[in-house]
């Protein structure tokens, strides 16, 4: 059964409310860019009108005998254009003007004819951050009469009242949007995202306390987009992953059954010798001859009862990394692995190791590595194995090469895989298995560098700093 699924993130730090905040904040950052020349436009479609308002003021003037009005008419006219005075341009006729009581000094002049959008903008926020109330000369065309310049005086005030009367018809619009738009990516992203992922996180925490159990597999999506890839490429995983656990259970099981199998075994071939020991001083020509193939035969089975209990009870490999000279070390495979008793024919071991070479690692450890695989081009049929080392920043190279007649291709395949990447006849593929575990443990690795019909060349690294957590 499924077990529940984690537990749930704060509302606060959520990823549906952190993308709410962000919507809303992004919105407010566009509504802000459009604000921004809505008002400048704002601001020059109010004196546009006070342009044209200025304008059928004017009219009246012209409609009187000799433009005289009377002071109170062209006090009422001055009101509604909202204006100290009016001056109306013709070409080739002389100016007509409406004005009050004496017009104040005019603290800024603006030109509807010029200016370009960026000055707009800028008039517009020059006009919001002021504080005093200055007085204006507005210059601009007649909306019904492209020959007319009207020039008008006014006040800033109540332009500016009316600016930002205007924004806050645009700030309560935008965040009307933004908490609008916001809660309908919020709803979409807890449809489309957060609720399969909480989904896939429950099936991820049930597989991670019981990976066996076939109810904790996520359910393969039929969506195509990533969340359904990830949903799909998650089932495969777990299936593939379940198999392997269920496969290393019965390799467990078989391991230990082997190795008490082996136990006895030896046990048995141990006796086999001592019988094959007596019949070797049987003076019988057939049995002479037969009793070198038993010895032969005997002592490849104990070689592999020994490796696959040494294999099966090693489990992981404990450093003890003490520095020593590597030439000596090697000198020292060298004597046992080239001695004249051992399987196979005559070897020369050439150790092109620099003497001023010195390593800090397990030197038992390693031993076995040089072992293993001076044993295997020996065992090949090379009559020649040379090892040689250089640093490389800080790692060691080692190079361990042989004039044997190479790997078969299917061999290279599964070279490091154990019981299926042996090189010989009979061979358990253990040594190289070995060999890779040893190195891997220091923090190194060994591959194949080449393999021809001229030998065979494995590469060793090292670091040349003892891996970490490991002390004497």
């Amino acid at each position: 059964m499924v077990s529940a699924g984690p537990s749930r993130p704060p509302v606060a730090k959520s990823l549906s409310a952190r993308l709410l905040v962000l919507t809303v904040f992004f919105v407010l950052v566009a509504e802000f860019l459009i604000w921004a020349p809505s008002i400048s436009r704002y601001r020059k479609v109010y004196l546009e009108a006070r342009i044209a308002s200025a304008h059928l003021a004017v009219l009246a003037l012209e409609a009187t005998p000799n433009y005289m009005l009377s002071e109170e008419l062209e006090k009422k006219l001055l009101f509604h254009a909202g204006a100290y005075s009016i001056v109306h341009k013709r070409p080739r006729q002389r100016l007509l003007m409406l004005s009050g009581d004496m017009p104040p000094v005019v603290d800024v002049t603006f030109d509807l004819r010029r200016g370009t959008f960026p000055i707009w903008i800028r008039d517009a926020f020059a006009a919001l951050i002021q504080d005093d109330n200055r007085v204006m000369r507005v210059l601009g065309v007649s909306p019904k009469d492209p020959s007319v310049v009207i020039e008008v005086v006014l006040d800033e005030a109540p332009m500016r009242k009316e600016m930002y009367a205007y924004s806050a018809r645009i700030l309560e619009l935008s965040i009307i949007i933004s908490l609008f738009t916001a809660g309908l990516v919020y709803l979409s992203l807890q449809w489309l995202m957060v609720g399969p992922m909480r989904r896939i996180t429950g099936f991820m925490t049930a597989f991670r306390e019981d990976p066996e159990d076939d109810a904790a597999t996520v359910p393969s999506s039929t969506r195509s987009d990533e969340i359904g890839i990830a949903q799909r490429e998650l089932a495969v995983m777990q299936h593939e992953i379940r198999a392997a656990l269920h496969q290393k259970t019965r390799l467990a099981a078989l391991g230990a059954a082997v190795a008490k199998i082996n136990h006895d075994l030896r046990n048995s071939l141990s006796t086999a010798v001592l019988v094959s020991d007596h019949l070797s001083r049987i003076d019988d020509p057939k049995v002479k001859v037969m009793v070198p193939r038993l010895y032969e035969s005997i002592n490849r089975a104990v070689e592999l009862c020994s490796q696959t209990l040494d294999y099966a009870v090693e489990g992981v490999i404990e450093l003890k990394p003490t520095p020593f000279h590597l030439r000596e070390l090697v000198a020292e495979v060298g004597s046992l692995v080239a001695s004249p008793g051992s399987e196979g024919g005559d070897l020369e071991w050439r150790n092109d190791v620099d003497i001023e070479l010195d390593l800090s690692a397990d030197r038992e450890q390693l031993f076995r590595v040089f072992a293993n695989l001076g044993r295997n081009a020996r065992q090949a049929g090379a009559g020649t194995v040379r090892i040689g080392a250089a640093k490389d920043g800080k790692r060691l190279l080692i190079e361990v090469a042989d004039d044997g007649p190479g790997l078969h291709p299917e061999a290279r395949e599964d070279l490091f895989k154990p019981f299926t990447g042996s090189m010989r006849k009979g061979g358990t593929g253990l040594g190289l298995a070995i060999v890779r575990d040893v190195m891997r443990a220091h923090g190194g690795d060994i591959t194949l560098a080449g393999s021809d019909k001229s030998g065979t060349t494995f590469r060793l690294e090292l670091p040349l700093e003892s891996p970490a957590g490991e002390h004497e």
